[in-house]
């Protein structure tokens, strides 16, 4: 199929930063698009050739959008997937497919799925509400300390808490959860494999995740993973793996866990382009949005090498600080060397909420470590009032 300045479409749905920053490459290859959102502020609506405002959960909304584009594909998992099985049965091309979808978007189903295919992922217990946790706590058949997830609606550390004693339940949502084993870990690592319509399989290199100790959100993603080749060998084996059992085309990013022991365990997965894959755009050969392209249109994969170390900082909105988003000290960061912002474009901000990040690229992954501390230190997203 000729997909470059023709009258072929991508449908996109969701119109966040992912879905711009994909937008970038459908715009270098000349590739329509038409994208989705509740959002009349969304990031993707500059850049894409159709905007529709849209409920993503609600079913007509979602298959009505499908019917009028040649391939669909999304950039967040909180979609209507009843509708996407609709098209598929329609003909319509869904990539990820909605079967996919189905196993991750929910953290409950998705930990089942793993034990399922004996892939390696901390004990866990289900539980349809917070009455039947408690319930399990008094009866000495769970205990402390576990970390409890929201099987739904959980992103960038919210739907995630670790529970120390009775006092920590009482914050917690009611609906369907997971209390899983606390595992002692040395580093937090993903990995993000590309999968083509037709098969063709090639992984990313390890990233090693570092996480704000009280947000619970990523704040540097440092790529090549300051890991043991035996580790990074592991962990690109294991993602193999799972990628497999999904079945997914596009990208899957695999979150993961080294252990004190050095084994590597599954914490989660999203089967879209994702944070820890940010560093590519300066740092790869073939940046993760160009490779989730090339995948879900079965082009060839590209190299998925890294040119030089790449270092991603999370841009987040200060403490203390909602309403209209000022960059303090931009100017600052773009005077070091190897550093490029990203601002995706959201005009509100408020505490902890992601406004972009930036990347810092270099020979050296200690030297661009350290300017990423000076990145972090220096730029701060605050509000204008």
């Amino acid at each position: 199929m000729n997909y470059f300045s023709s009258n072929f479409t991508l449908g996109i749905l969701g119109g966040g930063q992912l879905g711009k920053m994909l937008l970038y490459e459908t715009r270098k290859y000349d590739i329509a698009t038409k994208v989705l959102d509740p959002s009349a502020e969304a990031p993707c609506k500059i850049a894409c050739n159709t905007f529709v405002q849209g409920d993503l959960m609600d079913y007509e909304t979602v298959y009505n959008f499908g019917k009028d584009v040649d391939v669909l594909t999304f950039e967040i998992e909180g979609v209507n997937v009843e509708a996407l099985e609709k098209l598929e049965n329609e003909a319509v091309k869904v990539y990820p497919s909605s079967k996919t979808l189905r196993y991750i978007q929910s953290k409950a189903v998705q930990k089942q799925f793993y034990k399922d295919h004996q892939i390696p992922t901390a004990a866990f217990i289900l539980f349809k509400d917070k009455y039947s946790l408690q319930e399990a706590l008094v009866r000495k058949e769970l205990h402390y300390p576990f970390v409890w997830k929201s099987a739904t609606g959980g992103y960038d550390g919210k739907g995630v808490n670790i529970i120390r004693d009775a006092e920590d339940l009482i914050p917690l949502a009611e609906g369907e959860c997971i209390a899983e084993k606390l595992i002692p870990f040395k580093n937090e690592l993903a990995v993000i494999v590309a999968r083509s319509v037709s098969g063709e399989i090639k992984t990313y290199p390890v990233v090693e995740m570092e996480f704000h100790h009280t947000a619970n959100q990523v704040e540097y993603v440092l790529c090549p993973a300051r890991i043991d080749n035996a580790v990074t060998e592991k962990a690109r084996e294991v993602a193999m793996k799972v990628s497999k059992a999904f079945e997914h085309v596009g990208l899957l990013a695999v979150e993961l866990f080294q252990t004190e022991d050095d084994d590597i365990i599954v914490n989660e997965v999203a089967p879209r382009p994702h944070n820890s894959g940010h560093y590519s755009i300066e740092a790869s050969y073939t940046n993760q949005f160009e490779q989730h392209l090339r995948a879900i249109l079965d082009l060839p994969l590209g190299n998925t090498d890294s040119k030089v170390a790449g270092i991603m900082v999370n841009l987040v909105g200060a403490e203390g600080h909602t309403g209209q988003v000022v960059y303090k000290n931009i100017e600052k960061i773009m005077a070091m060397p190897g550093v490029t912002p990203h601002i995706y474009g959201k005009k509100e901000t408020r505490p902890y909420r992601k406004m972009g990040h930036v990347t810092i690229v270099n020979e050296d992954i200690t030297e661009a470590r350290k300017i990423a501390e000076e990145v972090k230190d220096s730029i701060q997203v605050v509000s204008s009032s």
